[in-house]
């Protein structure tokens, strides 16, 4: 199985990011965390992006906030698919970064969850995996059916409560 790339702009933005963390290691995907920035250590950062593939890696995950060039940056020097998790501030609430991390130039994608959506970020590096892993593909199915369950059990227990 190819393994997920997860950078941080800054190690303060860990707390969101190991919601992301969790549904990777809940799915069984490997994965690398590293802290880059965009900003204080482009070299560093476009040299382990133009190396991922080589090195496994089959998604890239980007986390940043404020300015939030991280996932484009990433995507500046890969083909490999990028993810963006734009992070949230007090100063903004995130729209900074959101806005940062969607609006990128034509032939340079960068597919971006809600703010401090690690976790979504997490699930869609596995749809994009599972492609290509059945396995993975039917873990993904599993859970799915899983959490319709969930809803339906709800469903059920409100009905019973309202419909009488």
């Amino acid at each position: 199985m190819k393994k997920v790339a997860i950078l941080m702009g800054s190690d303060s933005d860990l707390p969101i990011v190991e919601k992301g963390i969790a549904v990777l290691r809940d799915y069984g995907i490997p994965f690398e965390v590293h802290v880059y920035s965009a900003h204080r250590t482009p070299l560093e950062a476009a040299e382990f992006v133009k190396g991922a593939k080589a090195c496994g890696f089959g998604v890239m995950i980007a986390a940043a906030g404020m300015a939030a060039h991280l996932a484009g940056a990433v995507a500046a020097n890969t083909t490999l698919p990028v993810i963006g998790i734009p992070i949230s501030c007090k100063n903004t609430g995130g729209v900074d970064a959101l806005w940062s991390t969607v609006q990128m130039p034509s032939g340079i994608p960068v597919a971006t969850v809600a703010i401090d959506g690690a976790a979504n970020a997490a699930h869609l590096a596995a749809e994009i995996l599972a492609l290509s892993d059945d396995t993975l593909a039917a873990k993904l199915e599993a859970k799915r059916s899983e959490a319709a369950l969930v809803v339906l059990e709800k469903n059920r227990a409100v009905e019973e409560k309202y419909n009488v």
